[in-house]
């Protein structure tokens, strides 16, 4: 049971470096003993099977450390996105019954005496809640069992799928930075250790610098971040013959930029396709770009696929099965074994996955998900807004980026300045728009309807201005 895969990667390690952070390196056998430690402690507070554990940890051994030990004491993990305010971390504390762990924390817990390591996670009960960024107005739980993270593929290299395979051969050395619980951080860090890498702590986090700092050969990169890289890169190249590896993901990503990315940066990009719901559903492989840039890769054997009214439905063996006490949204994406992308999607002749666009009405910001709907309800609560419309377009900082569009009241002048403010203070500053403009009215389609589509060329109402 998960996370035993994990412990048995840590113990065949021994003395080899599986953690490095500065000129502090730990190893395989030491990071286990830290686990022990810090397992024990939990159960010494009660931490248990079926007990929620909120980790708000920097990114260190000891972080990696403790969400292994909050696994393998069988507690339910929740990990907390960045950027929540004191009063959502309450608030979902409070929910969830989870005990607050911070790095305060688990400097007492590392003290208790060293013990015997059990995996007492039950199959069914939920390993770990992965919260959205909350742009909804509170952050949205997506709940996977012990048993589908026993399922996953990242800690067996038996179960690799091809394009895994062949980034697992450039994981020597891993930079982690974020959130250590996080999906993506944790799923290639556990890659990494099995593929006999070693996990680097970037201090500071940012492209080029850290990738040549810490001698970095793989990393994962926002679709901005990956812009940014590739302007820099073409104005003032910093040495990257190290790297091997780029794994991008978490918005959209237009063919040509693909193709310029592997053009300037070389064969190390592989541009992955997932959502919180699935785990990884397919992944691009830099040898496969040239042909299939217009694609996110080839979904592996273990991944069903099926197209429902141009709408992707897909089965993974680690996917969630729930959102955490939200019954009607899990109804609504979680039906009969099939997840729900609510992306429209089709299949090529070869077996390659297209995306066509969303079948819901999302912006991916810093590979956030911002909700539209919420961003126009709270804007059309200012009393000078008689309609508002949001929408996303493609960013080179932020990957995408939010627009807001407003028609005034009658006879009144919305600030677009107090728009972003109220908008920030309560849905983030993830959803706070780029761009306010103000517009006489909605361009609509052919039925007559809004048709906010027509909102999302560079200048759609034609005469520019209007906005800031």
């Amino acid at each position: 049971m998960w996370p035993g895969a994990v412990v048995r990667i840590l113990h065949e390690a021994g003395d080899r470096p599986v953690f490095e952070d500065g000129d502090e390196v730990t190893s395989g056998a030491a990071m286990l003993g830290m686990i022990r430690r810090l397992g024990g402690g939990l159960r010494a507070r009660g931490i248990g099977p079926g007990r929620g554990v909120a980790l708000r940890l920097g990114v260190d051994a000891r972080a990696f450390a403790m969400t292994i030990a909050a696994f393998a004491v069988g507690a339910r993990i929740s990990g907390l996105p960045p950027g929540l305010s004191e009063a959502q971390v309450a608030r979902l504390a409070e929910r969830d019954d989870a005990a607050i762990v911070d790095d305060a924390v688990v400097a007492e817990l590392i003290r208790h005496p060293d013990v015997a390591l059990e995996c007492a996670g039950r199959a069914g009960d939920v390993a770990r809640i992965i919260y959205t960024s909350g742009s909804t107005g509170e952050p949205k739980g997506c709940a996977q069992t012990y048993d589908a993270m026993s399922a996953a593929w990242a800690a067996h290299p038996d179960r690799w799928p091809p394009a895994i395979a062949e980034l697992a051969k450039r994981l020597d050395r891993y930079l982690v930075f974020g959130s250590l619980s996080s999906q993506v951080m944790l799923e290639y860090g556990i890659l990494t250790l099995a593929a006999g890498g070693v996990l680097v702590a970037a201090r500071p986090p940012g492209f080029p610098d850290a990738i040549v700092r810490h001698r970095a050969t793989a990393s994962v990169i926002t679709v901005g971040k990956l812009h940014q890289l590739v302007r820099s890169q073409r104005a003032d190249p910093a040495d990257l013959s190290g790297l091997r590896a780029l794994m991008v993901s978490g918005s959209p990503l237009e063919p040509a930029r693909l193709r310029e990315a592997l053009a300037v940066l070389g064969p190390v990009i592989f541009h992955g396709y997932g959502q919180t719901e699935t785990g990884m559903i397919a992944m691009l492989t830099p040898a496969e770009i040239p042909g299939h840039a217009d694609t996110v890769g080839r979904p592996p054997a273990v991944t069903g696929t099926r197209i429902v009214d141009g709408e992707l439905y897909v089965r993974t063996p680690a996917q969630g099965s729930l959102y955490w006490r939200d019954p009607v949204e899990s109804a609504e994406v979680f039906t009969g074994g099939w997840v729900r992308t609510r992306d429209l999607a089709g299949i090529t002749e070869d077996g390659y996955l297209r995306l066509h666009g969303r079948a819901r009405d999302v912006i991916i910001v810093q590979a956030q998900l911002v909700h539209a709907g919420p961003i126009e309800r709270v804007l059309a609560e200012d009393p000078r807004v008689a309609e508002a419309y949001v929408v996303g377009r493609p960013d080179d900082e932020t990957g995408e980026a939010v627009h807001a569009f407003v028609v005034p009241a009658s006879g009144r002048t919305p600030d677009p300045g107090e728009l972003r403010t109220r908008i920030a203070g309560r849905l983030g500053d993830l959803a706070v728009p780029a761009t306010v403009t103000l517009i006489d009215q909605v361009p609509v389609g052919p039925t007559g309807k809004p048709d906010k589509s027509l909102l999302s060329a560079p200048d759609p109402t034609g005469r520019g201005g209007g906005g800031c």
